[in-house]
């Protein structure tokens, strides 16, 4: 079985970034032998925080398996940030574009040469306010049918702690000092749906399956229940719009009658 050598750019990366974070964080690292050896595989991350792609990549980093992340394509454009991404072999996304499946034919082209794939199966910061994984996008389930590769989950803790999603001020948080948490789990066990036709309705449940695993991880590492359903940002933004509407009505009519 095969496996990508840590090259160059991420060894460079690697140099840039570990010290500040030994110096600056705590760390608490669990399932790192739930991570494989050689193949490719993927992993499914929760996200809370702009900083906790930096403690993930580091806790994978040091299992010798480093991961390939899916990033917006705009961060590719020139700038040092690109140059990392480009060098490190980091996979563009072309949203809403005719390029938008370029991004999975090449996590899948990863996956079979024996790479690991990270996503991020939320698409972004969770929205959540109590700061659960929200329901998850189909993207990580579609490639995983594709491949049959094994799907790590993952869940992580205390960036956000660090640098909070959707702060306006005081934005990064480093005293008293944060401790990083890390937990990977065994393998999703998606062999139920090996060989079924990828419909909408699949790759639904797929990614529900995955969701689950990476939200139990998360309810350990936090130490509390998680919530019984999904955080789903349309329809908790629909169901604001008609709460909005319903009390600006109200509001109007109680105006009226004076």
């Amino acid at each position: 079985m095969s496996r990508r050598r840590i090259g160059f750019w991420y060894r460079f990366t690697a140099v840039l970034a570990k010290p500040p974070l030994v110096v600056l964080f705590k760390r608490d690292w669990q399932g790192m032998e739930h991570i494989p050896a050689d193949g490719g595989f993927i992993t499914a991350v929760n996200h809370n925080s702009y900083l906790d792609p930096l403690s993930y990549a580091h806790f994978q980093y040091n299992t010798g398996r480093v991961p390939r992340f899916l990033a917006k394509a705009g961060l590719f454009k020139g700038s040092f940030v690109g140059t990392i991404l480009r060098g490190t072999g980091q996979i563009p996304v072309y949203r809403e574009s005719a390029d938008a499946a370029a991004a999975f034919r090449a996590a899948v082209d990863a996956i079979n040469k024996g790479e690991c794939v990270a996503f991020y199966p939320e698409g972004t910061l969770t929205r959540d306010p109590d700061m659960w994984p929200m329901e998850g996008k189909t993207g990580a389930a579609r490639v995983a049918l594709l491949t049959k590769a094994p799907v790590i989950p993952v869940a992580q803790w205390g960036a956000n702690e660090a640098m909070p999603p959707y702060a306006k001020e005081n934005k990064l948080r480093l005293f008293p000092r944060k401790t990083l948490k890390v937990l990977a789990g065994p393998p999703v066990d998606l062999s139920a749906y090996y060989g079924k036709e990828p419909t909408a309705e699949v790759l639904r449940e797929v990614t529900d399956v995955i969701m689950r695993a990476i939200t139990e991880l998360l309810a350990e590492l936090r130490g509390e229940p998680a919530p019984a359903e999904p955080y789903h940002h349309k329809k908790a933004r629909t169901a604001a719009r008609r709460q909005q509407t319903a009390t600006g009505t109200a509001a109007s009519a109680e105006e009226d009658s004076k």
